[in-house]
């Protein structure tokens, strides 16, 4: 990889911070505003929230490694960037499972299982969600701090690897990243995609329902629950397009010896700003309110009215219950 390569990668990657920070502190704010007038999380707004504070350190430090990368030309602080690689890696597994355990909630709170062992699992996690998510986070940085022994960094700048970057020399190195794309990808694929089945299923058969019940007399409407279904599978489609481009990219530093860590960084940066416009639009109120504040903020500038957008009405079942 060239070094204007880089360099462009360096600044898009500047550019989808700014989309992620935006995103994710937007959501903070609400969230935290919501407390302070019913002074209680929901569950689904607290394992948000946990997304939205791994996604901002996450792209803190991924902008933070590539400036490094790009003006640490002599690798005098290489030790430095291959720990900031492992906080970037322990935050996106964090991030991934938190994503597939929102999915979890979502599924579980939309469909009623008919096993019945499976629906007891089920209610005994949603009652520890705070727990649930402390262990995320604790296992999320115990599972990678293996990479400063096993892998060993880079103190030079090549055709295979940047400063700092990690990558596997021999066996052992080769195991633990199989170990980590099963564990930060395969897992929580796994259980967003089955959770999505569900959901899809459940929506199909409640509409067919909904449909007979009324002779097709009119389009059945769900309200909340349709934006929380929509917002749930687009989690999940971002999830499994980013989970084969990540796959792929890691698969050309580790077995093609590729100099590709810069594009994993991206990727990894273009799936945490999709994500949080998707938890954004998830919750009607949210969305309403930043579209307001959109046009609010275009009414100050006359010649840029032509970009405004249309404000969703409230109707009386979008009433939000999640």
């Amino acid at each position: 990889m060239t070094l204007t390569d880089k360099l462009v990668i360096w600044l898009a990657t500047g550019l989808l911070a700014i989309c992620t920070i935006f995103f994710n502190m937007y959501l903070l704010l609400v969230i935290q505003r919501s407390y302070r007038k019913k002074h209680k999380l929901n569950p689904c707004d607290f394992i948000i929230s946990a997304i939205a504070v791994a996604s901002i350190f996450q792209q803190f430090l991924t902008y933070l490694w590539q400036t490094i990368d790009e003006i640490d030309v002599v690798c005098q602080i290489n030790f430095t960037a291959a720990i900031l690689l492992v906080l970037i890696f322990s935050l996106k597994l964090i991030i991934f499972w938190s994503t597939a355990f929102l999915t979890f909630y979502y599924g579980t709170k939309l469909v009623v299982e008919p096993v019945h062992c499976y629906t007891r699992i089920q209610e005994a996690i949603m009652k520890h969600v705070h727990t649930v998510l402390a262990v995320i986070y604790v296992c999320g940085f115990v599972n990678c701090m293996p990479m400063l022994t096993i892998l060993p960094h880079y103190n030079s700048t090549s055709d295979v690897a940047d400063c700092g970057s990690i990558m596997p020399t021999n066996t052992d190195g080769l195991a633990y990243i199989f170990y980590y794309v099963v564990i930060s990808d395969i897992v929580p694929g796994v259980v967003m995609i089955k959770c999505s089945i569900s959901i899809a299923y459940h929506l199909a058969k409640h509409l067919m329902e909904m449909k007979a019940s009324t002779n097709g007399a009119h389009g059945p409407k769900l309200g909340t629950q349709m934006r929380v279904i929509k917002m749930t599978l687009s989690l999940v489609v971002v999830f499994v397009c980013f989970v084969v481009v990540d796959v792929y990219t890691q698969a050309t530093v580790v077995l093609m010896k590729q100099n590709t860590m810069a594009l994993t960084i991206l990727f990894a940066s273009i799936y945490t700003a999709a994500s949080a416009g998707v938890m954004v639009y998830g919750k009607k109120s949210h969305w309403k309110e930043l579209i307001a504040s959109y046009n609010i903020f275009l009414d100050e500038y006359p010649c840029l009215s032509g970009l405004k957008v249309s404000e969703v009405k409230t109707e009386p079942h979008d009433n939000e219950h999640h």
